[in-house]
């Protein structure tokens, strides 16, 4: 029974451990993904903005084109999207715009994080299996050793019991924390988003209007 004991303890060592390096491989991915689709603050959008709405203004729809073809972050794929998609006309190109970032950016940035959010739930969980083995072990050891308890195993169980639960915490609260920074971030790239495309449907409106 002891060597079962021991060898399910190892086992919740080995999924803590496994865990903690999947929980922090998907923050990972998570933050540098949303890095790769956001600009970096209102200034920099502007200044893209700003050579967009030159080209938009000249009627150049292929130069506009061209500036955002290379430019992989969310706003330059949505507007690259808003110019090959101008017959659509612009109440349902704004529409359309608002669908595709949330399909595309949006959708898959909340299904990487998902897993953050798995593994912060789940690690308190496994760290709390881990507790309830050691303490099974150490009264077991009680149960079972009448007047000659052994102190160093019923020690041994409860140490596992205190480092699981202690492992699961500290796996927990840090991913827990960088999963809230990563939804600040998340928060403010709609935000930047969000003023970006009311200014390209805005020059759209105007590009179309001299078109005409």
């Amino acid at each position: 029974m002891d060597v079962l004991f021991n060898v399910v303890g190892i086992v919740v060592y080995v999924a803590l451990g496994l865990l903690a390096l999947w929980g922090a491989f998907c923050a990972v991915l998570v933050w540098r993904r949303v890095g790769q689709v956001r600009f970096d603050d209102e200034d920099e959008q502007d200044e893209f903005l700003a050579e967009l709405d030159a080209s938009l203004g000249q009627g150049n729809y292929s130069a506009a084109a061209q500036l955002c073809e290379d430019d992989r972050r969310a706003l330059p794929q949505l507007a690259l999207f808003a110019i090959e998609n101008r017959e659509l006309g612009i109440t349902k190109l704004q529409r359309r715009l608002w669908e595709r970032f949330q399909q595309d950016v949006l959708a898959d940035i909340e299904h990487r994080l998902s897993w953050v959010a798995t593994v912060v739930k789940s690690a308190p969980m496994v760290g709390l299996f881990g507790t309830v083995l050691g303490m099974m072990g150490a009264f077991r050891g009680i149960a079972t050793g009448g007047s000659d308890v052994d102190p160093t195993a019923m020690a041994g169980n409860i140490m596992l019991a205190l480092i699981t639960t202690a492992c699961g915490l500290a796996i927990a609260v840090p991913l827990l924390l960088v999963t809230n920074s990563i939804v600040v971030r998340i928060r403010k790239m709609e935000d930047l988003v969000g003023l970006g495309i009311g200014r390209l449907i805005d020059s759209l409106k105007l590009a179309f209007a001299r078109s005409k």
